[in-house]
């Protein structure tokens, strides 16, 4: 007899390895220098600090994180909308 629902524990299981995934890449920072820049960036995607010349301008990391927010948000929707097709 076919069970729709035996897929659900490899669904659980998945999303605990994403959890784990996330909070490790939370935990990692990289940082890039390039003429006169200095971007500090966590694992996840979110930008810590941004240097210009020396001067922190955490107004650009601020709108930055905003737009990868966004990106993200628009891919969710995306993802969705192929779901439901």
């Amino acid at each position: 007899m076919f069970n729709p629902l035996k897929g659900l524990g490899n669904l659980q299981q998945l999303q605990q390895q994403a959890k784990q995934m996330q909070s490790a890449l939370q935990q990692e920072e990289i940082t890039v220098e390039k003429d006169g820049v200095v971007i500090i960036m966590r694992g996840d995607q979110r930008i810590i600090n941004v240097e210009i010349d020396g001067v922190m301008e955490n107004r650009i990391a601020d709108a930055i994180n905003e737009a990868v927010k966004k990106t993200q948000e628009l891919a969710a929707r995306k993802l969705l909308q192929m779901n439901q097709q």
